[in-house]
């Protein structure tokens, strides 16, 4: 049993337990929206995580019941810039620091409890496992006020579900609920919202089985080699990858199969 490490930098409280990163974006009076200090807040997370190699797991979700995240805070204290100086001063790592972020090597689940919408999608698109209420709702809403989710969201959401799919959401700027998402193949699992933590806490589980070497070096493999034929990227010799190779945790492996018990995963 590890030690709990709990933070709170005004929005955003970070819990690190048991090797797993629970990031809450609590901004229940708009909804969960992200406004410029909250987004600088959760990119101080990420850096925070990316360079704790205790941490195997991130779940991220939204406080209350009513939203993951609404996207960007459109309130008239947070919006300053037009449509053309966001865009030309956009995060390389997306929305909430997270919607295109490739130096992350630990599985994040976004835990889905109410809408997900704009860059709150976005954030979702960055997740690797997506686990939601059946009162959830998604969607790349940005059109309805004359904006667009320039944050990786039109393109991410045409290389995850099928074309067709992807672009009746984009041109519509509709709103689809978790079924239907899940149908489309971007949400792994949907449950009643009573259930919810109990769904994400089985996954997190599953990845906690595996070797943490193992799962850092898959999540690396796949982040980097987007842009690789398959016979290209099994060729790259990517840092997790070669760390993962003559780790202790592969011989601890093997040793765990041949004597018929769980593997103690050493030093974490």
């Amino acid at each position: 049993m590890t030690a709990v490490v709990e933070s709170r930098v005004d929005a955003v409280t970070l819990t690190i337990e048991n090797h797993v990163a629970t990031v809450v974006i609590d901004r229940q009076h708009v909804l969960n929206a992200v406004d410029a200090a909250t987004h600088a807040q959760l990119n101080e997370i990420w850096e925070q995580l990316e360079n704790d190699p205790s941490v195997r797991a991130v779940v991220i979700t939204g406080a209350g019941p009513r939203a993951f995240s609404v996207g960007a805070d459109m309130s008239a204290s947070a919006v300053d810039k037009t449509g053309l100086e966001y865009w030309a001063g956009l995060d390389p790592n997306g929305f909430g620091g997270l919607s295109l972020r490739t130096t992350l090597d630990v599985p994040v689940i976004a835990r889905v409890n109410g809408y997900a919408l704009g860059g709150g999608m976005e954030m979702v698109l960055g997740a690797d496992i997506v686990v939601a209420a059946d009162t959830a709702k998604f969607g790349l809403t940005e059109p309805r006020v004359g904006r667009l989710a320039l944050d990786g969201g039109i393109h991410q959401l045409v290389r995850r579900i099928p074309y067709t799919q992807a672009m009746g959401m984009l041109l519509t700027a509709r709103k689809a609920d978790a079924a239907e998402m899940q149908s489309m193949g971007l949400v792994n699992e949907v449950v009643p919202a009573e259930e919810l933590d109990a769904a994400v806490q089985r996954w997190v589980d599953q990845i906690l089985a595996c070797a943490p070497t193992s799962v850092r070096a898959v999540k690396q493999m796949v982040t980097q080699t987007a842009h690789l034929t398959a016979k290209e990227a099994r060729g790259l010799r990517l840092p997790a990858l070669m760390a993962a190779l003559d780790s202790e945790d592969s011989a601890e492996g093997v040793r765990a199969f041949q004597e018929k018990r769980m593997p103690a995963w050493p030093g974490r």
